[in-house]
């Protein structure tokens, strides 16, 4: 890992570095209106930087989500980003790591994310049947689709997931041409 890391939340100040990050960190994707639209509901999110000596370096969102028809408090992790020069030195992962810790200290009780699977099952995280994503994911995502308990072994209410606003584009769920 880098040195001299530092984690912490994001200030209004710093959505336009976060999105410059994610234009480098996904150069096929544009995420900017999903980042905005999230930064505009701050009540609902975690907004996690990482600053490797004084430089926003990589980005995670935790939106708090719900079950439809349950009271069960889920939290979505994603995007995540990384500035290129400092992937593959365990930023990420002290991304999602603190991500998970920010959620244990909410109502959540479980964490979910739509995300490579070898990458996520590192931390704990494995394919979802329980709570269902809030659109119809193709085929070869589903085990996509995973999370993690954060109150031991307990499974989480079967369901479709609640999202806010922000997330309630079906273009977010599916893969995108190009």
């Amino acid at each position: 890992m880098t040195a001299q890391i530092e984690i912490r939340d994001a200030v209004p100040s710093e959505h336009a570095a976060i999105e410059s990050l994610y234009d480098e960190a996904f150069p096929d994707e544009d995420l900017r209106p999903l980042l905005q639209d999230l930064h505009r509901a701050q009540s609902r999110i975690a907004s996690l930087v990482c600053l490797v000596a004084g430089r926003l370096v990589a980005h995670v969102v935790l939106t708090m989500c719900g079950i439809d028809g349950h009271s069960d408090k889920v939290t979505l992790l994603g995007p995540l980003g990384v500035a290129p020069n400092f992937q593959r030195q365990g930023i990420g992962s002290a991304m999602v790591h603190a991500g998970l810790d920010r959620a244990r200290d909410s109502a959540a009780t479980h964490v979910l994310v739509l995300g490579d699977p070898g990458y996520y099952r590192r931390f704990g995280f494995r394919a979802d049947g329980n709570i269902s994503p809030p659109y119809d994911l193709p085929v070869d995502w589903r085990e996509a689709w995973q999370s993690i308990g954060l109150r031991g072994d307990t499974a989480p209410a079967r369901g479709k997931l609640a999202v806010p606003e922000p997330w309630r584009r079906r273009c977010l769920w599916l893969p995108q041409d190009g």
